[in-house]
């Protein structure tokens, strides 16, 4: 093999490994809380919350809901349920705010994150409300 053709196919391998892993790492990066939750029923109906990033930050936003009679075009969808969430390692996430769409209040915020199940909690003061969400996608 002439030097010529050697450097080319260095040239070319350094590409496609370079490529693999300019593809990869978004994926590696992805916080493991990111997804789609089904919520608990909270006052006869319950949601499906995607999490993802907003900024430096973790956010939920309502993108589906249902009541007994099933799937329902709420107008709660597409509104924020989370922000302001951080990581703060081993599935716990603080420093944020969810939103009771049947009250109409903002809890401060916390969650723990164990394989595909939340344990989400709000605050006031010293009275918390919590649910435990499950993993949909």
């Amino acid at each position: 093999m002439r030097e010529n053709q050697w450097e080319d196919m260095m040239k070319k391998l350094f590409a496609a490994v370079a490529m693999l892993i300019g593809l990869t790492l978004p994926a590696l990066a992805a916080d493991p809380v990111e997804g789609v939750w089904k919520t608990q029923v909270d006052d006869g109906s319950y949601a499906h919350i995607t999490i993802a990033p907003c900024g430096e930050e973790i956010c939920g936003v309502i993108s589906r809901t249902f009541n007994a009679e099933g799937e329902w075009n709420s107008a709660n969808i597409g509104k924020r349920l989370v922000w302001g969430m951080n990581a703060r390692g081993n599935g716990k996430y603080a420093g944020g705010t969810i939103w009771q769409p049947s009250t109409g209040k903002e809890y401060r915020s916390k969650m723990v994150l164990n394989g595909d199940v939340l344990k989400v909690s709000g605050c006031v003061g010293p009275i918390c409300k919590k649910q435990t969400w499950t993993r949909v996608q």
